[in-house]
């Protein structure tokens, strides 16, 4: 049906561009004479296909407008809900809490939006006379709270409005809201949404632009408030910390805070809750202010704060998730550029506490709620983990099981390239958690450094590093060079004292907050590290150091509930590091003469295989097994775990 692709593409459109919607909202529809297709709730209008349209039979709609309802706000909400159940013909989809709006006006095509030109407008103190000035044949409704009341207002003001002008309005603006606009054609809705943008162009003046600075203390701070925020059963929270001019400008006091300091609309409430803390501490203050603050909040309110505003930090979203923390992010940093150009129409008018506490508790807000924060749970859900050396092979699969358990993953590693898209392949398999790239030589202390504050800024707290970055040089003593020694034990020993030197700072900082925290790092060893290597001293030689490490770091960090184990695998026979044909180890250790008589690499491989009790290589699958119990148990530190098939066992 054309109209229907027409109803998509242009919710697609709109969904897709963040100047009309932020975190999905919106909704569109398109109608018949007998029939409505309004979106249903949890479909975001950027990905929406017909599946996400709920259909509703409009002869059981058209009467809601004249039906006479409870006069309880509850029981009404519950009738009008259970009205619009039984009109909707596509059981199984919940139709738009806005459908009888859509419903009520005569145009084809009804397209909702809120976007943040019209949300300066309509959240500013002179929102009333500044819309009958420049869009005199528009509608404007005075902010009416959601729901069957919205509805009746809009009716009665539409049926007002059509007998004065013979025609309802083409445009209807809705204060602390946003704007209904209705044609036949969605390239009309189209012509009209320009137009109007176009028009509030011309009054606001511009959002600030650029980047600002985020203080160098935000990679021990940032941990230390995620902590608080997540102690005593809270769940872990995921933290993104953002700055730039704008909102620069908004935390540089405590009274440009003041501006953004109350929500503007529903939206604003369902993301980021109604109040925001802000703190302006001095960086060895900040952590101390932080947790007298949000003890008090949660003290008063029941759950933590969604929003922290930090001079010389940033924009802090507290999420439940990385996917929350975004949409935090986003929700808010629209309202600071909502409240930015209010100022082009008077001042900021945010919503009032009886506005607020209606939304806080009105059922179709919790149930949004619900949707957004609805997923699967895997035994590392909410935890941000490093993986080193996680671009391509061994540390690639790691990282994406860790993934598909609910982690964050940092992917650290050199190669650039392949790191970005294997970021971007894990992304697409996230359901709330998220993966990022961060460029990293596990060699130099400065960009290890980096890590740990990109790992802050976009998480808030490292809870599991895993030193997985190796290199491997094989070769007996005639032929092994002191370069390529150095080489291996720079990255496969010094690297990981590297590691665990920078990981376990951040860690400290946050198992001081809470007695209940513990951390791990865990290195990623071999069965070279529990038994020598024949031609291969450089590679052993590193992986006993590593385990001996692992021993003495674990011995230090006890006290301080940061864990510190090694995984042994044996051989990943099928990654490149084996399987290259080019420099993989077969090929080297065929070179090599490691296998006495091997003429082939097949020789070399079944060589190997027959070593394995199990008559298998190990997997990242394996390994990750063995990482997740490393982080699960809270009873042993220090240990060498091997995963070889049996080809190694401990005495």
């Amino acid at each position: 049906m054309k109209e229907i692709e027409a109803l998509i593409a242009i919710s697609q459109k709109y969904g897709a561009d963040d100047r009309f919607v932020i975190a999905g909202g919106g909704n569109t529809s398109y109608k018949t004479a007998d029939r409505l297709w309004v979106k249903a709730s949890g479909h975001a209008l950027a990905t929406i296909t017909e599946d996400g349209f709920a259909v509703l039979d409009r002869a059981l709609l058209n009467p809601m407008g004249e039906k006479k309802y409870s006069a309880d706000t509850a029981e009404r909400e519950d009738q009008v809900k259970n009205d619009l159940a039984a009109a909707c013909i596509t059981k199984g989809r919940r139709p738009s809490v806005e459908t009888s709006m859509h419903n009520c006006l005569e145009a084809a095509y009804i397209v909702h939006l809120h976007p943040t030109l019209v949300g300066g407008l309509m959240c500013s103190k002179d929102a009333e006379a500044k819309c009958a000035q420049l869009f005199p044949d528009a509608l404007y409704i005075p902010y009416t709270d959601p729901g069957y009341t919205l509805f009746k207002k809009v009716y009665d003001k539409v049926g007002a409005y059509k007998k004065e002008h013979g025609r309802e309005p083409q445009v209807i603006f809705l204060q602390n809201h946003g704007i209904f606009v209705g044609a036949d054609t969605t390239a009309e809705i189209e012509q009209v949404y320009d137009g109007i943008l176009s028009t509030l162009e011309k009054e606001v003046r511009p959002v600030p632009q650029g980047e600002a600075p985020v203080c160098d203390c935000v990679s021990e701070t940032i941990p230390a408030i995620r902590t608080v925020l997540s102690r005593g059963g809270r769940g872990l929270k995921t933290l993104k910390v953002t700055n730039n001019a704008l909102i620069n400008s908004f935390i540089e006091s405590k009274a440009a805070a003041d501006a953004v300091l109350s929500p503007f609309t529903p939206d604003g409430i369902v993301y980021c809750k109604s109040e925001y803390i802000y703190l302006d501490a001095p960086c060895d203050k900040l952590a101390a202010q932080a947790e007298k603050k949000i003890e008090a909040y949660v003290e008063k309110r029941g759950h933590t704060p969604k929003v922290l505003l930090i001079k010389g930090v940033g924009l802090v979203a507290v999420g439940d998730n990385a996917k929350n923390a975004r949409i935090i992010t986003d929700v808010f940093y629209d309202a600071m550029k909502i409240a930015w150009y209010a100022w082009s129409f008077g001042g900021q008018h945010p919503m009032t506490r009886r506005q607020i506490e209606f939304i806080d508790n009105w059922e179709v807000e919790n149930y949004r709620r619900k949707v957004a924060g609805a997923g699967s749970k895997g035994r590392v859900e909410g935890k941000t983990i490093i993986v080193t050396g996680a671009a391509q092979g061994f540390g690639e699969g790691i990282a994406r099981n860790l993934m598909q358990e609910g982690a964050n993953i940092v992917v650290a590693d050199l190669n650039e390239a392949v790191g970005e898209k294997t970021a971007e392949a894990f992304n697409a398999i996230a359901k709330n958690n998220r993966a990022i790239f961060v460029k990293t030589n596990v060699a130099d202390m400065d960009s290890l450094r980096d890590l740990i504050r990109q790992t802050v800024l976009n998480f808030g707290a490292l809870d599991v590093f895993v030193s997985n970055a190796g290199v491997l040089r094989a070769g007996g003593l005639e032929a092994m060079t002191p370069e390529n020694f150095e080489f291996v034990t720079n990255i496969n020993y010094k690297a990981y004292f590297f590691c665990a030197k920078v990981a376990s700072h951040v860690m400290k900082i946050q198992t001081a907050l809470d007695p209940e925290y513990f951390a791990d790092i865990v290195q990623v060893n071999s069965k070279s590290g529990l038994r020598g290597s024949k031609a291969n001293f450089a590679y052993a030689g590193g992986k006993f150091g590593g385990i001996g490490l692992t021993q003495s770091f674990a011995l230090e960090l006890a006290p301080f509930r940061v864990k510190v184990n090694s995984i042994c695998p044996g051989n990943f026979y099928d990654g490149p590091l084996w399987s290259n044909p080019v420099n993989g180890l077969f090929v080297q250790y065929l070179a090599a003469g490691k296998v006495p008589g091997a003429k082939t690499v097949q020789d070399v491989k079944d060589y190997y295989l027959a070593q394995v009790p199990m008559r298998k290589g190990c997997n990242p699958e394996d390994v990750t097994k063995a990482i997740l119990y490393a982080i699960d148990q809270t009873g042993e530190t220090g240990q060498a775990i091997p995963v070889t098939g049996g080809q190694v066992m401990l005495a």
